[in-house]
């Protein structure tokens, strides 16, 4: 280990020590502290708007009112839920006991899990770290944030946030590539929470696995979206294109592709074009010099996306388009293409990227056969007025969270669970779910003292007890 690396470890170590003796004060934490922490964390997000945008429009130039609503108001939102709801989350939950147990009385009770690293990716650099914060705070457990290295202004600035906000016991960050990433994960923590790459979250679990530290992992996948021939193709058109290239193609519930049923295809391809031109260049003036239009993050992803779209037309799939990027600029412009084959690296992986295949179907057994044979998506989409069609998909599919006639707007609705399943991840984040997966649901019974319904069951067993067993196996 060299001298920077061995400094890092002692300050992770320091940082970690700290935060588990806290860890156990913050068992007792009451309702009016953990709000009065949140609201903490919500003046300074209030007080310093103007540098969050700058900080994330520095790092890929993604246009102020994007930020603001999916960086700021996300996080927000997800604050002043939590203050509203959070004596409620944190009160004991009665249950039912069974008539066998006659006497006693049961309840759930939240105590926090301990410990937590929030492992943040670089797409949302300041949403997707913050956000799983306030889960952390709410359930009254510590947090070490580790920020994405491919957004270093945000970085900067989400230290600066907790920095000026909380006392490093509670909540601390620690920036580094992935050397510090596994310093991290080689801490017993009680709760991992991870948001990136189905790879990456392999690699998380593993880690995990060394300390039997529980997980929550945002992952991605291939998100579908299907376009029945008796949707409102206008307004489908409108709003898959809005969720597609928010962010430039870099969200992971971003429509990834669309399947159309190819009565209205040709329709619906000319929609989508005729929107992109209304979102991002509405003058005729060129997309590159739209200011509502983001930039990829790096020089890394702009490759890997031209080697996605290259090998796609190499093996017969059609431009219809876009397809133009500035490499220098970190641009690539919202691209259509069709005619796609299965042996095509672009209908593999996910995009990640302002890139749309559009597919056509003529049998909806068929568009749900295709989305089975690929692995578990964290979103699916579909646009219908057809009501049997609504239910017959949610039925016959499997994904993290569904959309019926919109796309990603489930992300911002903090009564539903938002993750994945299995491939696209697993455990669920935002509101009371948030919550839940930074608390152990402790199972807690009460027991009368003296004689109860259960201790005619204990030896020896003669012959009442036997009869009352047999009785439990027969009409319980």
């Amino acid at each position: 280990m060299n001298p920077d690396n061995s400094i890092v470890q002692q300050h992770i170590n320091e940082i970690f020590s700290a935060q588990k003796v806290q860890a156990l004060k913050m068992r007792n934490s009451t309702p009016l502290l953990r709000i009065a922490l949140l609201k903490k964390l919500l003046n300074w997000i209030k007080i310093n708007q103007e540098d969050i945008r700058r900080a994330v429009f520095a790092d890929f130039k993604k246009p102020y009112p994007e930020i603001d609503i999916s960086e700021i108001y996300v996080v927000t939102n997800e604050i002043n839920h939590a203050i509203k709801h959070l004596e409620g989350w944190m009160k004991p939950k009665k249950v039912p006991t069974p008539i066998i147990m006659l006497g006693a009385k049961s309840q759930i009770q939240f105590e926090p899990k301990g410990t937590s690293l929030i492992i943040a990716p670089w797409n949302y650099p300041f949403n997707l770290a913050i956000g799983p914060l306030v889960s952390a705070l709410a359930a009254g457990c510590t947090a070490i944030i580790k920020p994405s290295e491919m957004t270093p202004h945000t970085s900067a600035l989400i230290r600066r946030l907790v920095e000026e906000t909380f006392d490093k016991s509670l909540v601390a960050v620690v920036e580094g590539e992935i050397q510090v990433s596994q310093m991290l994960l080689a801490k017993p923590f009680d709760h991992i929470f991870f948001t990136g790459s189905p790879a990456v979250g392999k690699i998380i679990m593993k880690a995990a696995a060394e300390n039997l530290s529980s997980v929550t992992l945002e992952l991605g996948g291939k998100s579908p979206t299907i376009i029945d021939q008796k949707s409102d193709l206008s307004d489908a058109a409108e709003k898959v294109i809005y969720a597609k290239f928010l962010n430039c193609g870099q969200t992971c519930i971003a429509p990834d592709y669309v399947l159309v049923h190819e009565s209205v295809k040709d329709n619906f391809l000319s929609l989508l074009k005729a929107q992109i031109q209304k979102m991002y260049d509405p003058k005729n003036k060129g997309i590159q010099h739209s200011k509502d239009y983001a930039r990829i993050v790096n020089s890394k992803h702009i490759n890997r996306i031209k080697i996605l779209l290259s090998d796609a037309e190499k093996k017969g799939a059609v431009l219809y388009s876009g397809g133009s990027y500035k490499e220098t600029e970190k641009y690539f412009e919202p691209t259509i293409i069709t005619n796609l084959t299965e042996d095509m690296e672009i209908m593999q992986e996910e995009i990640f990227g302002p890139i749309l295949p559009v597919l056509g179907y003529t049998d909806l057994e068929e568009a749900i056969t295709y989305i089975n044979l690929k692995p578990k998506p964290l979103a699916l989409y579909l646009f219908t007025t057809e009501k049997a069609i609504q239910k017959k998909v949610l039925k016959e599919t499997s994904s993290g969270g569904a959309v019926i006639n919109d796309c990603s707007l489930h992300f911002l609705q903090n009564e539903l669970p938002f993750g994945g399943v299995k491939t696209s991840g697993f455990g669920k984040a935002h509101g009371y779910a948030g919550f839940l997966a930074f608390s152990n649901e402790k199972s807690v019974m009460k027991q009368r003292i003296g004689m109860t319904s259960i201790k005619p069951l204990y030896p020896p067993y003669g012959i009442t007890g036997k009869k009352i067993i047999d009785g439990l196996l027969k009409w319980f």
